[in-house]
C-alpha cells in the first residue's frame, strides 16, 4: 500500500469539501461549520479494519466531550484502507453495529463517501453517484441533534438528494473533471 502524506491527504479532502460538497451546495448545512471551523478532518493511518473501528469510536467520543460549538461534525477518512467500494459498503454495516451497540443509535450517524461511489440500481458512470464521491473513503460523523435542529428550518429536505442529482447531471465534462481529478 502506498504511504500517504497525512497534510497532502487532509488538503485534498478540505478541498473536495469547499468545491464540492459546499461549492456545488449538496450538504446545504455545511458551509456555516466549515465557516467557523467545526468540522475536524481526521485522517486514519490504520491499515486494518479494527484498528479503524476503535479510531471512529475514539472520534465518536470526542464528539460527545466536546461541545458542538467547538466541533460540530468529523470526517474519518481512510486513504489506506477500502479501495474497493464493496469492501467499503459492507463496513457501514459494522459501523452501524458499533453505533448499535455503544448507545449511540440516535446520537449520531454515519454519512458515506468513496471515490467509486455508486448507489443501489445505479451503474457506476451514471452522474448522480457523484453526490458521494469523495478523494478517498469518508466516514461522516453526524450529530442527529444537529440536523435535526438544522431540517427544522430548511424548506423542503426531502428535496435535497433530487436536486443535488439535478446539480451534477448538469455539469459539464470539463466541470466533472476539475472537481473531481481523483475519479478514474
Amino acid at each position: 500500500m502506498p504511504n500517504y502524506k497525512n497534510e497532502e491527504v487532509h488538503q485534498q479532502v478540505k478541498q473536495w469539501l469547499e468545491d464540492v460538497v459546499i461549492g456545488l451546495n449538496l450538504c446545504p448545512f455545511a458551509a456555516k461549520p466549515n465557516r467557523n471551523k467545526q468540522i475536524q478532518i481526521f485522517i486514519s493511518e490504520a491499515s486494518n479494519e479494527e484498528v479503524l473501528l476503535e479510531e471512529i469510536y475514539q472520534q465518536l467520543q470526542k464528539l460527545d466531550n466536546t461541545p458542538v460549538e467547538e466541533l460540530e461534525t468529523t470526517l474519518v477518512v481512510t486513504p489506506n484502507l477500502f479501495r474497493d467500494f464493496a469492501d467499503y459498503n459492507q463496513y457501514l454495516d459494522l459501523l452501524d453495529a458499533l453505533l448499535f451497540q455503544m448507545g449511540y443509535q440516535g446520537t449520531y450517524q454515519v454519512a458515506s463517501f468513496h471515490p467509486d461511489y455508486y448507489f443501489h440500481g445505479t451503474e457506476p458512470n451514471d452522474a448522480e453517484n457523484l453526490t458521494n464521491r469523495s478523494p478517498y473513503p469518508v466516514f461522516h460523523l453526524i450529530r442527529e441533534a444537529s440536523m435535526e435542529k438544522v431540517l427544522k428550518h430548511y424548506p423542503d429536505p426531502e428535496g435535497i438528494p433530487e436536486r443535488n442529482i439535478e446539480r451534477v447531471e448538469n455539469l459539464s465534462p470539463q466541470e466533472v473533471r476539475k472537481l473531481f481529478p481523483f475519479i478514474k
